[in-house]
């Protein structure tokens, strides 16, 4: 036995709005019920039966599946089932998700009519993540009485934050329905508590398209432009957000009462934040993700459950070809994955596709910002194959063995993060890609001094970072709907973004 909320019996809506409404009524009475025992069990009260709270979830039974061809949303990747059935998902955060979950609703509705059912799943809420952003009365407890708290309450559940739907790997047992989501609530929730952890901002921060670097300097850059932006009162970006959800809002917008919290904090986090914001959530965010696979894998993993547009890499590479010179630039078109931190997700064997979409609006942004076409674009923008490795000092192997597969795979550029990004992006059907700039050619012993080093910062970080930020401006135009691709549909695929 457990002490759970009263029992709310499933209703049924054909309207986006009620669903939704009903979806937050759930959830909210969820994180009341499971807070205030919370704070009674840290006050000392003593609790003989599991205190319990569900997720709330939305289903629907569909009676054929895909899209008719003269359906509104026939050229969409999303918001739509493979075939008839009956289709499942727990949800979580409905305040951050609103609009998400509104749209995800309404093209359910639109595509397939009849009426989505929503009510308490039997999946339990962890009690770590019922709180809100600012509260830490857990803090205030012994170890002896933390300990207690899984006998009280319940606590993540690995086996409920896998990503097997994702993968392909997951089978629905008899009986079960199908998912609707990528992605679990008690996921979804592991993966917002660790964008907190990582880069010092919280999730309702995030912007829908995202540029990921390896290096301070761009970010450095990013401060300087987003504050800039703040001094102009005809900005489309209404804040800018840094590391301790400093906000600094546009010049004659009010503070918002959450603003106030902010703090600087005494040092970095580890994969820092940095956000330019429109009211609409298609502003930029900018982490600085450090350097190696492994941080490019968790980063990734993470932000994937706010279903952004885009994201792409902006970053340094080691040039593998003697004509190039440093400051050129690398657009990806192809990876040779030697990253080894996606083996187990997305087998090797997996290609993963350039996406037309986001190859143009690069191209296309190396052009606007530097002014140049014809052969002197193609001078300093070589388009071909980047290696990923997890080796730092691949250089001191015996023999120098990886210069054979660069060969083999025409490989222009190396790096340490292109390929896990752009594989994490396809993993996740979020649309990616990379535009690297060439800091150093080791193979031809081109090795950057320190004096180099400056000087070539300095005449290239503010034009690769204002090249990405061009590409998201052309992204933006062209809209969610034109920039998802089929590409990055499975067979059977979920309904949802």
């Amino acid at each position: 036995m457990s002490i759970r909320p009263p029992f709310i019996a499933p209703t049924r809506h054909t309207d986006a709005d009620s669903a939704l409404a009903q979806v937050q009524a759930l959830y909210q009475t969820s994180l009341d019920h499971l807070r205030l025992a919370m704070k009674q069990f840290v006050g000392g009260a003593a609790f003989e039966q599991r205190v319990r709270a569900c997720y709330p979830f939305v289903r629907i039974h569909t009676q054929q599946g895909a899209l008719k061809k003269n359906s509104d949303s026939a050229h969409l990747s999303y918001g739509f089932v493979a075939e008839a059935g009956r289709y499942e998902t727990t949800l979580t955060r409905p305040d951050l998700f609103a609009a998400y979950y509104r749209e995800q609703f309404r093209l359910l509705l639109q595509n397939h009519g009849g009426t989505l059912e929503v009510g308490v799943s039997h999946q339990p809420i962890p009690v770590h993540f019922s709180f809100a952003e600012n509260d830490h009365i857990e803090g205030e407890m012994s170890a002896e009485r933390r300990q207690l708290m899984r006998e009280v309450f319940d606590l993540p559940d690995l086996t409920a934050m896998d990503d097997g739907i994702a993968n392909g790997t997951f089978e629905a047992k008899a009986g079960e329905p199908q998912p609707l989501s990528l992605f679990t609530a008690a996921r979804m929730d592991y993966s917002l508590q660790r964008l907190r952890h990582y880069s010092g901002t919280s999730p309702e921060h995030f912007q829908n398209y995202v540029l990921f670097t390896n290096y301070q300097f761009y970010i450095d850059e990013f401060v300087r432009l987003g504050l800039e932006a703040m001094q102009d009162p005809h900005s489309d970006y209404i804040a800018f957000v840094e590391p301790g959800n400093v906000v600094t809002r546009r010049v004659g917008l009010p503070a918002e009462a959450n603003d106030a919290l902010g703090k600087v904090p005494p040092r970095l986090p580890q994969m820092p934040g940095y956000h330019l914001v429109r009211a609409d959530h298609t502003g930029i965010t900018m982490v600085n993700i450090g350097v190696g696979p492994a941080n490019a894998k968790n980063i990734t993993d993470h932000i994937a459950v706010l279903r952004p547009h885009a994201w792409l890499m902006l970053g340094h590479c080691a040039g593998l070809r003697n004509t190039q010179q440093l400051g050129d630039y690398v657009l990806a078109h192809g990876y040779v994955r030697e990253d080894h931190v996606l083996d187990e997700e997305l087998p090797l064997w997996v290609p993963i596709p350039a996406l037309a979409e986001i190859q143009v609006a690069l191209e296309q942004a190396v052009k606007d910002v530097t002014q140049c076409q014809g052969a002197e674009l193609k001078r300093i923008l070589r388009t071909g194959t980047v290696a990923s490795t997890d080796n730092r000092n691949w250089e001191l192997l015996p023999d120098n063995t990886p210069q054979r597969r660069f060969s083999q795979s025409r490989a222009v550029a190396l790096d340490m993060e292109s390929a896990t990004i752009a594989a994490n992006g396809f993993r996740f059907r979020v649309p990616y890609g990379t535009l690297l700039c060439v800091s150093d050619k080791p193979l031809h012993g081109e090795i950057k001094l320190p004096g180099m080093a400056n000087h070539f910062y300095r005449e290239r970080v503010d034009q690769h970072l204002r090249i990405g930020m061009r590409a998201i401006e052309l992204l933006r135009q062209q809209g969610p709907a034109q920039l998802h691709s089929r590409k990055l549909r499975s067979f059977a695929e979920v309904a949802f973004q």
